[in-house]
């Protein structure tokens, strides 16, 4: 499987139809098309559902779409890191993160190692920790934020001394907006609204115990926006962190943290026996000095 033919078959995608691709690519449509019919061979596979002037991915396309994407920016990673020149450190760092103003710590940092080498850019992925540990472990971000516990057999970690607070984030008209902090009895029978890192880490059976299998549970969210916009359209309360939606009094909604309180600890990770581009390495150094100042 050649990566050109790869990029063939992205700009077709993209493109959905032959020709346009062909007229993109600069080639010509019979070259294309064989080019294609040959991948398909190869996969044994079809990637196309061809209609008379368009074409369709097919689930078995759809999957090497994505598969090819993740290809192809891995590439480009490699070569970008391989152009750096030795008079001036260049590059470009990789990081994802979830929804916390534990960010700031990669942030400053970056804008450290920008003071010193202009010539080294950053890219932040934003998602929850699935997002960011799958990007980890196929090597298309070089660092990512997650909240504790962490795989201490995968990845190298740099604890962070910062540390969010859970709480539910409401409408200001709801009758638990009175109260300066929420208990886990208050929410049982409400409707919840709640992240996928909550369900999948196990949180509701240690914070709620036996009534975890009564709690009303309405929607999940990955982003806390959507999960505010949820929120704000009365479908329910979302257990979230603090700090992350605006609560200012120009805001609908209002933020209380729950009791007793429960913190989220977060470190900045990486994966074991990780090679790092010179930016990268550089950019971890500054994170360390950081932390430990």
């Amino acid at each position: 499987m050649e990566l050109r033919v790869l990029r063939y078959f992205l700009t077709i995608a993209r493109e959905g139809s032959i020709t346009n691709a062909a007229n993109a690519l600069h080639v010509t449509q019979p070259t294309l098309s064989r080019q294609i019919r040959d991948l398909e061979e190869e996969l044994g596979q079809p990637l196309f559902v061809r209609n008379s002037h368009s074409v369709t991915l097919t689930p078995e396309g759809m999957l090497l779409r994505k598969r090819a994407e993740e290809i192809i920016d891995l590439v480009q990673k490699t070569e970008q890191e391989f152009a750096q020149t030795e008079e001036q450190l260049s590059g470009e760092v990789y990081i994802g993160a979830g929804e916390t103003m534990g960010v700031h710590y990669l942030t400053r940092a970056a804008h450290r190692l920008q003071e010193q080498y202009p010539q080294v850019h950053f890219h932040i992925s934003s998602g929850d920790a699935t997002d960011v540990r799958e990007e980890l472990d196929k090597g298309l971000i070089d660092f990512g934020l997650l909240f504790a516990p962490i795989d201490m057999t995968k990845y190298n970690v740099i604890p962070l001394s910062y540390r969010d607070t859970w709480g539910v984030l409401m409408r200001q008209d709801s009758p638990m907006a009175a109260k300066e902090t929420v208990s886990f009895a208050d929410l049982v029978g409400k409707p919840l609204i709640l992240s996928r890192q909550v369900l999948k880490n196990n949180r509701l059976q240690e914070w709620f115990g036996e009534a975890a299998g009564q709690l009303q549970i309405n929607g999940t969210y990955s982003l806390v926006y959507n999960g505010s916009l949820m929120v704000e359209d009365g479908m329910g309360y979302a257990i979230c962190l603090d700090n992350i939606i605006n609560v200012s009094e120009s805001s609908s909604l209002c933020f209380r943290p729950l009791a007793p309180r429960q913190e989220a600890g977060m470190c900045i990770v990486w994966k074991k026996y990780q090679i790092f581009s010179r930016a990268a390495e550089r950019f971890l150094e500054i994170l360390r000095d950081t932390e430990e100042a």
